[in-house]
């Protein structure tokens, strides 16, 4: 089942365009890291009396990089499974592939 599947998905490319979005995914996630800090620092300048209120969210900067982070990670243990998976292992050819393949080298 799985080897079909896995034929499947590098045969038809399919693979391939679901390991660019992964990756696609994963660097903006890893521009969210250094952007959410800077976009907090941002709304707390311009809106102090809500940061001294307490009502705008995270206390620290960095607090509302960490989702960004978790998500940079995830993506990237999803993209390198995927590739690991789909690339570094040869498929493997089904017995008919092979027959056929033995019987056209041997004439």
């Amino acid at each position: 089942m799985l080897s079909r599947l896995k034929r499947a998905l590098v045969e038809s490319y399919v693979g391939a365009i679901a390991l660019g979005y992964l990756m696609a995914e994963g660097i903006t996630s890893f521009g969210g890291i250094f952007a959410a800090p800077v976009g907090t620092w941002i709304s707390r300048n311009e809106f102090p009396g809500l940061a001294t209120s307490g009502t705008l969210a995270p206390i620290s900067a960095f607090e509302s990089a960490l989702p960004y982070l978790i998500r940079f990670v995830v993506y990237l243990v999803a993209w390198y499974a995927l590739l690991r998976w789909l690339y570094f292992t040869p498929l493997q050819r089904e017995a008919s592939e092979a027959s056929a393949s033995s019987q056209q080298s041997g004439e």
